[in-house]
């Protein structure tokens, strides 16, 4: 491969992820510091990589009619093809010339001179006829679910339990990337004095939308900011902020943090609790718990504890009664983040979610009894599927009488979320705020 050749390196990534189902961010950074790419070429890259999966499936429809008679492709030409085709049609500023001339070399450079050939000669008839219309299709679903690049049975998914227009507002918004948002560690500075010390280091840099916490920026990765290296923010979605706000933290507070990697809520859970009380914080794999354990010691926090365990078992560890919160964000299908991580919407079945409902209908119900009397319980997701949210509450109220809907989250969230909130629980989409879809709801053990 030639040292700081996007296209390649785009083409390495997309295979990875095809073959492995590795995950996109951690392989476009990998790839970047080991092919030495620079400059403008991250971008080019970065918008290659996730162009090309967001897209995957409306590429593969204006492909089939030019390589229907050709004998079935080896994994990395139908690829090379897929991201050749995304820069022909949603990138305007590559013109297609360069496009070809890259296509065929690195076709070259991986095969021989019958695939280039039949390479160059795709891309130049697809330019030429132009692609096929999306129209055509009649089936309502199947168009959207294709036009969107969405699979088919999520779609239908969807439009069943949401209708079919919210359903394709979804879809659409997932074909956007999100910008950046960061948590300002409200325990050691203000957002006032971070917005200064960021835009002193030539970010562009405003207060965010919907989290009281929260910054957001436009320009600029605000992982690499001094802000960030030195505790003072935490890259985190807005949505996701509300989590903690819901606990309705006091000082003092015992908080179990049940599924914590890679510590995000926990880490903003022992902010607002001033670095009183404690919150315990566990996840399943050593190495997850060691990711919490270096955001605890960036964000200079001394009342975090955690433990490498499934939280299925926590009532051998911990005494009952003895916590005053707990929060359960669930491990999930993880359908509301789409848009951060588009390789998610091909990597997971529907089997999956009947599988995941499971886990976190178990987790519940093995935490529960930690809770103190009157305190509260959160469980959250960041999807947006009904059987993993509102119908997990709704089997596990049933099986608890001493639990009870909490009518008051609304006083501790934002207002413009309040038209979203019933009975206690939140559905955020991603295209109402921009933001992650989440879901959240609040119980309080009954007294």
């Amino acid at each position: 491969m030639n040292k700081g050749n996007v296209r390649e390196a785009a083409l390495e990534i997309l295979l990875s992820i095809e073959k492995n189902q590795a995950y996109s961010n951690l392989l476009l950074n990998k790839m970047i510091e080991k092919n030495s790419i620079k400059g403008k070429d991250i971008g080019l890259l970065t918008e290659i990589v996730y162009g090309t999966i967001q897209r995957r499936d409306v590429l593969d429809f204006y492909l089939a009619p030019f390589i229907k008679k050709q004998k079935k492709l080896e994994l990395w030409v139908t690829v090379l093809l897929r991201l050749s085709v995304y820069q022909m049609t949603f990138l305007d500023r590559v013109p297609d010339r360069a496009i070809f001339f890259e296509a065929v070399e690195i076709a070259k450079r991986r095969g021989h001179k019958g695939i280039s050939s039949m390479v160059n000669g795709v891309l130049r008839t697809l330019q030429r006829e132009g692609a096929p219309s999306i129209k055509e299709i009649t089936d309502p679903v199947k168009r959207l679910a294709i036009e969107t690049s969405h699979p088919e049975w999520l779609v239908k998914r969807w439009v069943e339990q949401m209708g079919y227009e919210e359903a394709k507002k979804m879809c659409e918004i997932n074909l956007i990337p999100p910008i950046q948002t960061a948590r300002v560690n409200l325990s050691r500075t203000t957002i006032e004095e971070v917005l200064t010390m960021l835009q002193e280091e030539g970010f562009d840099v405003e207060r965010g939308d919907l989290s009281e916490d929260s910054v957001k920026t436009t320009g600029g990765n605000l992982v690499s900011s001094n802000a960030f290296k030195e505790g003072y923010i935490t890259i985190q979605d807005e949505s996701s902020m509300l989590v903690a706000r819901a606990l309705d933290v006091e000082q003092n507070h015992q908080v179990l943090d049940s599924c914590a990697a890679p510590g995000g809520k926990t880490t903003h859970i022992a902010e607002l609790l001033k670095n009183s009380g404690q919150v315990i914080s566990l996840d399943l794999h050593e190495h997850k718990v060691k990711l919490i354990n270096e955001q605890v010691s960036r964000l200079h926090l001394t009342n975090v504890k955690t433990f490498a365990m499934d939280s299925r078992k926590v009532e051998a560890q911990f005494e009952r009664e003895s916590f005053d919160r707990i929060l359960v964000d669930a491990p999930c299908s993880g359908f509301g983040v789409i848009r951060r991580k588009p390789d998610i919407k091909f990597a997971k079945k529907e089997t999956d979610i009947e599988k995941l409902a499971s886990i976190q209908l178990s987790i519940l119900q093995a935490v529960s009894p930690l809770l103190k009397k009157g305190g509260i319980l959160v469980y959250s997701t960041c999807t947006i599927d009904k059987e993993e949210n509102t119908e997990i509450i709704d089997k596990f109220l049933s099986e608890n009488p001493d639990f009870e809907k909490d009518c008051k989250l609304n006083d501790r969230l934002p207002t413009r979320v309040h038209p979203y909130v019933k009975d206690g629980q939140l559905q955020i989409y991603p295209q109402y705020f921009e933001t992650d879809g989440f879901y959240i709801a609040s119980l309080r053990k009954q007294v």
